[in-house]
């Protein structure tokens, strides 16, 4: 297995003019009076502060739903394993979540997701947020903080059926965890090759998106309308770039997990909370997330 190379602190402190080591400090202090969290490395740290714009008391409220949601959805955060989890290896072939090599105009960084097998009967799109969530975390650690991070979805291989399969429970923890605790800058969210089905999926994503996210959702029919945000040739050749054929590009990203799943596996041992330990009252996923079965899986006739 291949051996992680993490950004350092210094690499950061270098890259961010703005990033200080009182900030660090303070927070490294608060964090030893939080005896459940997990040991946090200073570039976590910078990462974190970097995030929320240097602000320190949404980067202490971020620390938080970050530990503490990787602790309590383990069907997005445990046993990470493409090798031996078989739904998870299933996800992979139905799936591509990956980072593309060139960014934005701005800098921003591209996170690039379209289903590649169009058969629904499959998909279960927690495996999905899994697969996502595993190609962001790899990349946040080796490359630490960057200016943004955008997403582009492309629906060309979504149907009804996969539709059907959407969960609003699966909905309201992701959106948590990326909104809350999720330590990227996103500038925005682009949905490409859209069509009337979209409406359906965003009455579902609505009610658990903050007005601040909703403002970065685009909608793009044709490319036309995304090259003013997203330069055409970075994307994968079946979407209109130059990047490359979409399956060798999701087979590289694959290759990469798979390569660092002894990583992936020393995360989850090392970087969850220990409600035991947490000042006060324990925090478990009802807390969190409201009672599982008041959310029944989308019904469609």
């Amino acid at each position: 297995m291949a051996t992680i190379k993490l950004v350092s602190y210094e690499d950061e402190l270098k890259k961010n003019p703005e990033l200080k080591k009182s900030d660090v400090e303070a927070l490294r202090e608060w964090c030893e009076k939080q005896p459940h969290l997990p040991k946090i490395s200073d570039s976590m740290l910078a990462l974190f502060l970097h995030s929320n714009y240097y602000r320190l008391e949404p980067t202490k409220a971020c620390i938080e739903v970050y530990y503490t949601t990787r602790s309590h959805v383990p069907e997005f955060f445990n046993d990470r394993d493409i090798i031996n989890n078989k739904e998870l290896k299933r996800a992979s072939q139905l799936t591509t979540c990956q980072i593309l090599e060139k960014s934005t105009q701005e800098g921003y960084t591209i996170i690039y997701i379209q289903i590649i097998d169009s058969d629904p009967a499959q998909f279960l799109h927690n495996d999905a947020f899994k697969l996502l969530n595993m190609v962001i975390d790899l990349w946040l650690y080796m490359k630490g903080t960057c200016d943004g991070h955008v997403i582009v979805i492309n629906m060309s291989n979504i149907s009804f059926g996969h539709v059907s399969r959407l969960s609003p429970m699966g909905f309201k923890k992701f959106f948590y965890y990326l909104q809350e605790g999720l330590p990227v800058r996103l500038q925005g969210v682009h949905f490409i090759n859209t069509f009337p089905i979209i409406d359906i999926i965003l009455n579902m994503m609505k009610p658990f998106m903050k007005k601040q996210l909703m403002d970065m959702l685009r909608m793009h029919i044709t490319n036309e309308t995304l090259k003013k945000f997203i330069p055409l040739d970075v994307l994968p050749n079946e979407a209109g770039g130059k990047a490359g054929p979409i399956l060798e590009l999701h087979d590289r990203q694959m290759k990469k997990l798979i390569d660092y799943t002894a990583w992936f596996k020393e995360e989850e041992t090392n970087s969850r909370v220990n409600e035991a330990f947490r000042p006060g009252k324990e925090k478990t996923a009802e807390d969190l997330f409201g009672v599982e079965g008041s959310f029944k899986k989308l019904e469609i006739d």
